[in-house]
């Protein structure tokens, strides 16, 4: 059984509710600007504008995306997934990036048609330097909200389609530079700003997809917080070593699998009882889903080997 402190932070229905706001929230925002940004780079032939437009129907699948992956991962471990379901947020984070890859390529296509016909490219009207403009202020606003709920609710995928957010914002400034290029004279550098967008699109997509898969496939926590999972461990009374410690990705949390090396003279009650703090100290201390610990008894210098060896024999389990 998980410890308390990592049920309630699982189960807070506020950390959820803050996450399904904060998502709620860019749904909004992001309808208005594609109908805002698509509408105006019609009508004022500005190629940019309505790659910037549907950079926005982007991340408005994306949004979808999350509110579903969301709702999925806070169900309960069964007898299917008997590890739970946080790895939803991995898988949509896979789908977030293979979708910005898919819409970054195709706006370098479609800005690379317009390119090659140059000549036959007409100024852009100001009202999309305007449309531009307020599509940067929301986007820009729009991340520092979802970032600051990201952070403090503590999830990878929130943070991520923040950041998303901020890339849309980057290229809406790219957007805006581009069109003021157009209106002096320089009608090349609205298609070329599209091709910008849809460098950036493709960029942030690749990110996204390739740490994502790399989270599906069992990749362990960074170096420097597995040896605080490990300094944590060792501080436990009783343990007097550890060996093979090994981490995974499990959505936003992580699971542990460590052998402990206890003084093979202790009980068999006694090395549980070790075990299971040390246990609870990685659950309370860190970002953990579940610890599988394995007792290795070892003979203390000067004493006989102890009957409890056989804990390490073939066929045995780990304590937990």
């Amino acid at each position: 059984m998980l410890s308390t402190q990592i049920e309630d932070f699982k189960g807070d229905p506020a950390r959820h509710r803050a996450g399904r706001i904060s998502t709620l929230v860019s749904i909004v925002v992001n309808i208005v600007l594609v109908m805002l940004q698509v509408t105006a780079g019609v009508f004022t032939g500005s190629q940019a504008l309505i790659a910037d437009g549907i950079h926005s129907l982007s991340d408005l699948v994306s949004d979808f995306v999350v509110l579903l992956a969301g709702h999925h991962s806070r169900k309960q471990a069964d007898d299917d997934h008997q590890y739970g379901h946080q790895r939803y947020e991995n898988a949509a984070s896979l789908a977030l990036g293979a979708l910005l890859l898919a819409v970054g390529l195709g706006m370098l296509i479609s800005a690379a048609q317009k390119i090659q016909h140059y000549g036959h490219t007409p100024p852009v009207h100001i009202t999309a330097l305007w449309v531009a403009l307020v599509a940067l202020l929301a986007k820009e606003l729009l991340f520092r909200y979802m970032l600051r709920i990201a952070e403090r609710v503590r999830s990878s995928m929130l943070v991520a389609n923040a950041w998303h957010a901020r890339s849309d914002a980057a290229s809406s400034l790219v957007v805006a530079l581009g069109i003021v290029g157009s209106l002096a004279g320089f009608t090349l550098l609205d298609p070329v700003a599209a091709a910008v967008v849809g460098l950036m699109v493709v960029r942030t997509g690749w990110g996204f997809f390739w740490s994502a898969l790399h989270d599906l496939m069992d990749r362990a926590v960074s170096a420097e917080e597995a040896e605080a999972i490990r300094a944590t461990i060792l501080a436990t009374p009783g343990v007097q070593g550890l060996h093979d410690l090994r981490t995974r990705r499990m959505g936003d949390l992580t699971q542990v699998d460590v052998h402990l090396e206890i003084d093979g003279a202790l009980s068999v009650t006694q090395g549980h009882a070790i075990a299971t703090d040390a246990r609870r100290r990685v659950l309370d201390a860190h970002h953990v889903l579940d610890v599988m610990t394995h007792v290795d008894p070892i003979e203390t210098p000067g004493e006989a080997a102890s009957p409890l060896s056989s804990l390490d024999a073939p066929g045995q389990t780990g304590l937990r």
